[in-house]
């Protein structure tokens, strides 16, 4: 166990200047996937860049407005440029990805004929989305997982995308990578969904702080992007990538201020805009959408193939220590859910603390302790109820039984009631991430040593 951790050097230096905050709070930072941290120039550029100038409604004609529009559109174009989409998409500024999967809800042509279907293992914003499909009713279909590795189930997937042809407009949603696993799904299934007929929703969320999405490569037909996941600033915008052949796709069924052309009050009719402005409901964040630019910039100054490598090394350095971490009667100390190789996952890792026993030490308690060590993790079910229910064998059965006897619960309830366990604990990685970020946190569980479930 004695491999170096690859780059390490130069992302050391990158947190003492970036990031330099961890370590004069004494903070082990272990929750990259909830909110990435701001590298400090991001936030001096915005600020700068608001000192100096004066910034109007872009959608006025004046002076101050122009300015503004023209940084818009040049945060917008940097978007577009960093998926290499700027030929076949628009790319809708929203308040964050939960609202861009709100416009897919609200707009996709859902009726009586059509199917969505997902994978287990989705955020909840993607799983909000059946009940627009159930209200037009429409039919839901969810894919389960492989329970060894939490990857997609070739065989049931491709059933279910055959078994289909009889259904008009179809949804196919997934995510690049698990939020919870961190599991990369594999790309190949937009392409092989399109040609069954079907329109993708990727969920890139996850998946683009550490990745390389080239639209030019895959070609989905809507992908939700939330910026603070990738820069951590602004943690008020995300944005909804449309294909331009799938734009006219979406019927919006309503109009706010920004996105129509045209509005009359005596005749009740109006035009919606014909580009991103008919979903960007009222006045867009042009105070904040500026700073989109400076993050891009940090990002691609530092190189997304580059920080992708170093998450990939800092993910097996870690996997391959905590599965060394031993009781003394050689009982593991720490259940890791998920793919046995790093191959085709990010920087994302599911895990239980075991005690010398093998009974789970409950994540609450975990936590707590790590609270106390300043050490901040993630733990619950991460708004991802699919990979949950797979990892701690719910059952269909189950989850009817609880959901048909409550108007209301949560999983502390449903723990009561079913007498199994549900949640979990979450460590990910990012790009200020050291090595002795990992060392601290393998510290910690060392503590639990030999230690029992009271």
């Amino acid at each position: 166990m004695s491999e170096q951790i690859e780059d390490e050097l130069f992302f050391s230096e990158l947190r003492k200047k970036e990031f330099s905050r961890i370590d004069e709070n004494d903070h082990c930072y272990l929750d990259y996937t909830g909110g990435n941290l701001y590298p400090q120039s991001l936030i001096k550029k915005h600020f700068d860049y608001l000192n100096l100038e004066v910034y109007g409604n872009p959608h006025s004609g004046n002076p101050t407005s122009q300015l503004s529009t023209d940084k818009v559109n040049e945060a917008r174009k940097k978007v577009l440029n960093f998926f290499n989409a700027e030929e076949n998409y628009y790319c809708v500024f929203t308040s964050n990805a939960s609202a861009a999967l709100q416009i897919i809800g609200e707009c996709y042509p859902f009726d009586a004929q059509s199917r969505f279907l997902l994978t287990a293992d989705n955020h909840n914003s993607v799983n909000g989305i059946r009940e627009y499909c159930k209200a037009k009713k429409g039919t839901v279909k969810y894919s389960l997982l492989n329970y060894e590795d939490l990857h997609i189930n070739k065989q049931v997937i491709e059933k279910e995308l055959n078994d289909s042809e009889y259904f008009s407009n179809k949804l196919f949603a997934f995510p690049a990578q698990s939020n919870v696993s961190g599991v990369k799904h594999d790309l190949n299934w937009i392409k092989i969904a399109q040609e069954k007929g079907w329109d993708v929703l990727l969920d890139a969320a996850a998946f683009v702080p550490s990745s390389t999405l080239d639209l030019k490569e895959h070609h989905p037909d809507f992908v939700s992007i939330s910026f603070y996941k990738i820069f951590g600033y602004p943690t008020g915008l995300g944005c909804l990538l449309v294909r331009k052949n799938k734009f006219n796709k979406l019927k919006k069924p309503w109009f706010a201020g920004g996105t129509v052309s045209l509005v009359s009050v005596q005749y009740e009719s109006y035009f919606l805009a014909n580009d991103h402005e008919r979903f960007e409901n009222g006045t867009v964040d042009y105070l904040g959408i500026p700073a989109i630019s400076f993050g891009i910039d940090f990002i691609n100054k530092i190189g997304i193939q580059r920080i992708k490598t170093r998450i990939k090394s800092l993910a097996n350095y870690f996997k391959t220590r905590v599965e060394n971490l031993k009781h003394s009667n050689g009982e593991p100390m720490i259940k890791l859910f998920g793919p046995s190789v790093i191959k085709h996952k990010g920087g994302t890792f599911i895990l239980n603390f075991r005690d010398v026993n093998g009974n789970i030490f409950a994540f609450e308690n975990v936590e707590d302790l790590a609270n106390k060590n300043k050490i901040s993790i993630r733990t619950g079910c991460f708004c991802n109820p699919g990979i949950d229910e797979v990892n701690n064998c719910l059952t269909t059965d189950e989850l009817a039984k609880y959901f048909t006897s409550h108007d209301l619960g949560n999983y502390h309830d449903m723990i009561q009631f079913l007498g199994k366990m549900r949640g979990a604990i979450r460590v990910s990685l990012g790009v200020a991430t050291v090595q002795k970020d990992l060392d601290r946190f393998l510290e910690f569980v060392s503590t639990f040593k030999d230690k029992t479930v009271e």
